[in-house]
């Protein structure tokens, strides 16, 4: 995860903030072997990566160094694709993302893993881009027609955008800023189980950035909304591109400021304070959640 990755706050212009991010990716090195292009400059026939998905699901090639399939032509593996996106070069070798039917069986040898799971399959950094894979392939697949007056769009020449030749609306790939935020009292962290996903499981404060709203208000009302404290000392600590479903989360740090816990009951069914020494191994190391459970961990214990 890349540590010099600015904010960005206030209301951007879509089309902007996807040239920022673009330009970002690519300067900063949020990937360490993918260059994002919009036009392949390769013959048809060029060996290319391809992120294959099955709804959520991506083919993976346990057989490959990078673990997705590497090849020539779909019709190799016997897989015909619903449609088909070009997302630049890995490696120097052409790159797509692509979506087949569900009733699609993966090819001998492979199988179609779900995109949440693979982290413990792939390295970062096709992690990372097999999520810039599926949201673009989701976002190609969900708009194919115009939102302002109906008609069949066209992809843009110049980006990742579908242009209306009718009408001339532009729609950009949608990014969805989220907070989440490590809170400490007393040199305990607080962890709240959520309803939904994995129920079992303390995790940390969470939430979409609502329009108007900077990000540290998104994190005092997030807070304030699911369990019912005031923070104070609210820090940037990192960010990360996040598909689920197509999120840009963005972490930090704040302490205690006053309240009691009182879970909404809706999101949250539970949430308490814990110690470094109470809090469970982590699932992964490869998300944002993650880091900061680390960080707690690493500035708090033996206090």
């Amino acid at each position: 995860m890349n540590k010099k990755l600015q904010i960005f706050r206030g209301i951007f212009n879509s089309r902007n903030y996807h040239f920022l991010v673009l330009t970002l990716t690519i300067l900063l090195g949020i990937y360490k072997r993918y260059q994002p292009a919009v036009a392949s400059q390769c013959a048809s026939n060029t060996p290319a990566y391809w992120f294959i998905f099955n709804s959520d699901k991506l083919l993976i090639n346990p057989k490959n160094d990078l673990k997705i399939p590497f090849t020539d032509s779909l019709k190799e593996f016997s897989i015909i694709s619903i449609r088909e996106y070009y997302l630049g070069t890995l490696d120097g070798h052409p790159t797509y993302t692509a979506e087949v039917t569900p009733e699609t069986t993966a090819p001998e040898g492979m199988s179609f893993e779900d995109l949440k799971l693979t982290y413990d399959i792939l390295d970062e950094d096709i992690f990372l881009l097999a999520g810039r894979a599926i949201q673009i392939i989701n976002w190609d697949k969900n708009h194919q027609f115009c939102g302002a007056c109906g008609a069949p769009t066209i992809n843009w020449e110049h980006g990742n955008a579908k242009k209306c030749p009718e009408c001339g609306h532009m729609s950009f790939p949608r990014i969805s800023p989220a907070v989440i935020t490590a809170i400490v009292k007393d040199g305990k962290l607080l962890m709240a189980k959520h309803s939904y996903g994995v129920t079992n499981r303390y995790g940390l404060i969470a939430g979409f950035v609502d329009p108007g709203e900077t990000l540290e208000e998104a994190v005092k009302r997030e807070v304030a909304e699911e369990v019912g404290l005031k923070v104070k000392n609210i820090k940037y600590f990192d960010s990360q591109p996040w598909p689920f479903p197509h999120s840009l989360m963005v972490g930090f740090t704040a302490e205690y400021k006053s309240g009691e816990i009182k879970v909404d009951e809706l999101e949250i069914l539970d949430a308490k304070w814990f110690s470094p020494e109470e809090i469970s191994p982590l699932p992964s190391k490869m998300s944002i959640a993650s880091e900061l459970i680390e960080w707690f961990i690493e500035n708090y214990s033996n206090r």
